[in-house]
C-alpha cells in the first residue's frame, strides 16, 4: 500500500507503461516537451483519481463537477483522492477578489464588526457584495461602465438600416423589434435626424407603454430605452457571451461616489487605528500583516491569529506584494496556482495526491525557496506531491525522479529513468545531460547605437523610473514575482511602443475545428495538392466544407446528452474520428490521404513534402521546428495545445510571416525542458537577426545569462519592489551588491 501502481498506462503517446510511485514522497515528473508527462500524470493518474472521486456522488452532482475522460490503462492500484493545482487562472466575475476568494476578506469584516469605531452594524455590513455594505453608485464594483453612445449608434443609420450597433439590435434582431414596432418612432429615419425628445426616448426612457404600437407588439410589454436594457440584459449580470461587442461600447471609470473602493461612507467611517475596512484591503499583504501586529483587543485574538495564518501562507508563497482588493480576473496563471495552493496549506487532510503543474512558471530562483519550504510542509503531513516540472532546484528536491521520453510526441512515452536525484545525474537521459551542462555567461559587450527610453514613468508600484533598451537586440527583464516587470513592460512601455508585438501564453482565438495549419495560413496549400490529384475542388478536402463527415459533420465525435449524468462524447462511428467523408479521403497523394497528412508531426511532414517546390510550405514547417514544435501533429486542434505551446507557435507565426517586429515575450520558457531551452536561445537570435528587437520577461538563469542587455527590478515585490536594481551588459550585473538575479545567477554558473 506505499506505492501506487500502474499498469500499461497508454493514453495518448504513453506505450504500455508500468510504474510504482512511492506514496508519500516528493515526486518530479521530468522530460522533454511532448514526451508524455501530462499523459501520465494528468490524463491517467489525476483523471483515474477524479472519475472514481466523482462516482462517489449521486448522478445529480456527477453533472455538476468536471468531466474527465476514462484513461487507457490496465489497472491504477493504491490511488489516494487527487488534488489538481494547475495554472488555470482563477474564474471569478467583477465581484471576486483577492480578498473574497482567500476569504481574508471575511475575516476582516468580522474583525470591523468587532472592534472598529463607530459600530455600524455586524459582518456582513462591511461587504461590497450586499446592499448594507455596497457603494450605491457602483453596486459594490468599484468602477463605473457607461455606455458610449457613439460607439454604440451609428447616427448616420436608422433603425431599419442598422443603426444600433449591438448584437440582437441589428435589422432582423428580435431585440430590435422592441423599438422598431413600439411606434415611437419613423424607423427609415436617420438617427442624426431625432429630435432630442425622439433621441431620449429611444436612448434613455425608463419604462412607458407605447401610444401607437404596431399589431405585432405584445400588448402587455413595456417599452424601454435602449441604455437601461442594455444595462440591465448585459452589463449588470456580467454577461460573458458578449463581451467583445461590450468592451467596444464601454468606458469604464473609477467611482466617483466611493474612489473605487466598492463600499458606502458609513462603512469607510468605520475604523480600527485609522484605518477602514477599505484602507486595509488597499495595503500590500506585508504592509496589512504590520498592521494588523499593532491591534492588541484581547477580544479579537482569535480573529486575528486567523488572520495572520491567511496572511502567512501567502506570504510564504511569494505573494506578499498582493493587495486584497485585486481583481481576481487579473491574476496571472502562477499566481492563480500559489493562491490556490495558500487554500491547501492548513488543511487538516492526510494522505492526499497532490498534483502541481509547472510550480516554478512565474517564479525567481529567490522566490522558489519559500515554494519549497511548503512542498517539505505539505509531504510532512504525511501527503504524496507530484510535480510536473523542469526546473533544476524543483527536480533537486525529489525523493523520486520519474523522467520520460526521450522524444516527444510517438518518439517519447516511456520510462527512461526512475530513481533519485543522484541516479538521474548519471543516467544517460536528456534530462542529465541538460542538469549536467555548464553553463557561461554572455561577456560580448555590443556597442548598441540606438535605444528605446522610457523617462520618469510610473504605475502601480513603478515609481518615476527610466530605462533604455537597445534596439535590435535580446533584452531580459527579470525580477522576483511582484517587483514590476509587467506593470514596466506589458503597460508602460506598451503604451509608449504601440507597434510592439506581445507574445504570451493567452490563446489564440481557436476551436477544435482550428489547427497548426490553418493559423498559419498554409491549410489551403496542402488541400491545392490533393485537388490537383483528384481534380476535385479544395473545399472537398476540408471537413468545415465539403469533405466534412455527413454523421459528425466535421468534428470527429458524436456528442450525446445523457441527462443527468452529463454530455459525453463520443468516437463517430461514420468516421472513425477523422472528420472528413469516404469521397475524400479515397483520394491520395503520395500513397496518403488528408487524413493520414494531418497525421504527420511536423518533423514527418519535412521529409514527406520535401519534393513539393512549394516555398510557403517549407518555409512554414521550417519555422514550426525552429520554435521546437516538430512533434506536433498537422492537425492536432489548437484548443488542445499548452500555453507554452501558443506562446511557441505565436514565435513560429513571427518568423513565418517575414515581419520585423519590436517583440515582447512573456516567460517564454514556460513548459520547456532544459535540453529545449538551448533551441529557444538560438530562435532568440536568428529573431534577432531577422531584424526584430527582443523584450523577454524571464526567471529561467539559463536565458538571462545569454541576454545581451538586462533590466533587473526588485528588490523584491509589491511595494518593496518597483525599482531599476540594474540595468546594462551580463557581464556588469555579475558582482552587483544587492542583486537577487545576480545572486542566483553566481551560484548557477558556479562562480565564487
Amino acid at each position: 500500500m506505499d506505492n501506487i501502481q500502474i499498469i500499461n498506462a497508454r493514453t495518448n503517446n504513453l506505450k504500455n507503461i508500468s510504474l510504482e510511485i512511492p506514496k508519500r514522497k516528493i515526486i518530479v515528473v521530468t522530460g522533454i516537451s511532448g514526451s508524455g508527462k501530462s499523459s501520465l500524470v494528468f490524463d491517467t493518474i489525476a483523471s483515474q483519481s477524479q472519475r472514481l472521486l466523482s462516482e462517489t456522488f449521486s448522478s445529480y452532482i456527477q453533472q455538476l463537477l468536471p468531466h474527465y475522460e476514462q484513461p487507457k490503462v490496465d489497472r491504477i492500484s493504491n490511488l489516494p483522492v487527487s488534488i489538481i493545482i494547475n495554472q488555470n487562472k482563477i474564474t471569478g466575475n467583477a465581484r471576486s477578489t483577492v480578498g473574497t476568494i482567500t476569504d481574508i476578506y471575511a475575516s476582516l469584516r468580522l474583525l470591523f464588526s468587532r472592534i472598529a469605531k463607530p459600530f455600524i452594524g455586524y459582518s456582513m455590513n462591511y461587504s461590497f457584495n450586499s446592499p448594507e455594505g455596497m457603494c450605491p453608485k457602483c453596486k459594490g464594483l468599484g468602477v463605473i461602465k457607461e455606455i458610449n453612445i457613439k460607439s454604440l449608434i451609428n447616427f448616420e443609420k436608422s433603425l431599419n438600416s442598422g443603426a444600433v450597433q449591438f448584437p440582437t439590435f441589428q435589422s432582423g434582431g428580435w431585440r430590435l423589434t422592441r423599438y422598431t414596432e413600439s411606434g415611437n418612432f419613423d424607423n427609415d429615419k436617420k438617427i442624426k435626424e431625432y429630435t432630442s425628445n425622439e433621441l431620449s426616448m429611444l436612448l434613455y426612457n425608463t419604462g412607458s407603454s407605447p401610444k401607437s404600437p404596431t399589431k405585432n407588439w405584445h400588448k402587455t410589454a413595456r417599452y424601454v430605452g435602449l441604455i437601461p436594457r442594455i444595462t440591465k440584459a448585459f452589463i449588470e449580470t456580467d454577461n460573458t457571451k458578449y463581451k467583445k461587442d461590450l468592451e467596444r461600447i464601454l468606458e469604464i471609470r473609477i467611482c466617483t461616489e466611493c474612489s473605487g473602493t466598492r463600499v458606502n461612507k458609513k462603512v469607510r467611517s468605520a475604523k480600527i487605528l485609522n484605518n477602514s475596512i477599505s484602507d486595509c484591503v488597499s495595503l500590500s499583504l506585508d504592509e496589512l500583516r504590520i498592521f494588523l501586529d499593532k491591534i492588541k483587543e484581547p477580544e479579537v485574538e482569535i480573529i486575528l491569529m486567523d488572520l495572520k495564518t491567511k496572511l502567512e501562507s501567502l506570504q510564504s508563497l511569494g505573494l506578499s506584494y498582493l493587495t486584497l482588493n485585486r481583481a481576481t480576473t487579473t491574476l496571472s496563471g502562477g499566481e492563480s496556482q500559489r493562491i490556490k495552493i495558500a487554500k491547501h496549506l492548513n488543511s487538516s487532510l492526510s494522505d492526499i495526491l497532490y498534483i502541481f503543474d509547472e510550480l516554478s512558471t512565474g517564479l525567481h530562483p529567490e522566490d522558489l525557496t519559500g515554494i519549497i519550504k511548503i512542498l517539505y510542509k505539505l509531504k510532512q503531513k504525511g501527503n504524496t506531491i507530484i510535480l510536473v516540472d523542469h526546473d533544476p532546484d524543483i527536480i533537486k528536491i525529489a525523493d523520486h525522479i520519474i523522467n520520460l521520453g526521450e522524444g516527444a510526441g510517438v518518439n517519447g512515452g516511456c520510462v527512461t529513468y526512475q530513481g533519485t536525484y543522484e541516479g538521474l545525474l548519471a543516467s544517460d537521459t536528456l534530462t542529465s545531460k541538460a542538469l549536467n551542462t555548464s553553463h557561461l555567461l554572455n561577456n560580448k559587450k555590443r556597442n548598441f547605437q540606438e535605444f528605446y527610453e522610457l523617462q520618469n514613468v510610473s504605475l502601480n508600484n513603478i515609481k518615476n523610473i527610466s530605462i533604455k533598451i537597445p534596439k535590435n537586440a535580446f533584452t531580459v527583464v527579470t525580477g522576483v514575482a511582484g517587483s514590476g516587470k509587467s506593470s514596466l513592460i506589458r503597460h508602460l512601455f506598451k503604451n509608449k511602443f504601440s507597434d510592439a508585438m506581445i507574445l504570451d501564453q493567452s490563446p489564440v482565438h481557436s476551436s477544435s475545428r482550428s489547427n497548426i495549419l490553418s493559423y498559419l495560413g498554409v491549410f489551403d496549400t496542402i488541400k491545392t495538392l490533393f485537388s490537383k490529384v483528384s481534380s476535385k475542388n479544395i473545399s472537398h478536402f476540408s471537413y468545415n466544407g465539403k469533405g466534412a463527415c455527413p454523421v459528425c459533420k466535421g468534428k470527429g465525435y458524436i456528442k450525446l446528452d445523457l441527462a443527468f449524468l452529463g454530455d459525453t462524447k463520443q468516437l463517430c462511428e461514420g468516421c472513425r474520428g477523422k472528420r472528413f467523408n469516404n469521397e475524400t479521403l479515397s483520394y491520395y497523394y503520395k500513397n496518403k490521404n488528408i487524413d493520414d497528412v494531418l497525421n504527420l508531426t511536423v518533423k514527418e511532414a519535412e521529409s514527406f513534402f520535401d519534393d513539393t517546390n512549394s516555398e510557403k510550405l517549407s518555409r512554414m514547417l521550417s519555422c514550426l521546428t525552429m520554435a521546437n514544435l516538430d512533434y506536433l501533429k498537422l492537425g492536432q486542434s489548437l484548443d488542445t495545445f499548452s500555453g507554452g505551446e501558443l506562446q511557441r507557435l505565436k514565435i513560429a507565426k513571427t518568423l513565418f510571416e517575414k515581419n520585423s517586429k519590436l517583440l515582447i515575450l512573456d516567460e517564454p520558457s514556460t513548459g520547456l525542458h532544459e535540453s529545449d531551452v538551448q533551441n529557444l536561445l538560438e530562435l532568440f537570435f536568428v529573431l534577432v537577426k531577422n531584424g526584430n528587437t527582443l523584450i523577454v520577461l524571464e526567471h529561467n538563469l539559463s536565458i538571462i545569462s545569454q541576454a545581451e542587455w538586462i533590466i533587473d527590478l526588485g528588490l523584491y515585490g509589491g511595494v518593496l519592489g518597483g525599482k531599476i536594481i540594474f540595468q546594462g551588459y551580463p557581464g556588469d550585473i555579475i558582482d552587483h551588491p544587492v542583486s537577487l538575479t545576480a545572486k542566483h545567477l553566481k551560484k548557477f554558473l558556479k562562480i565564487k
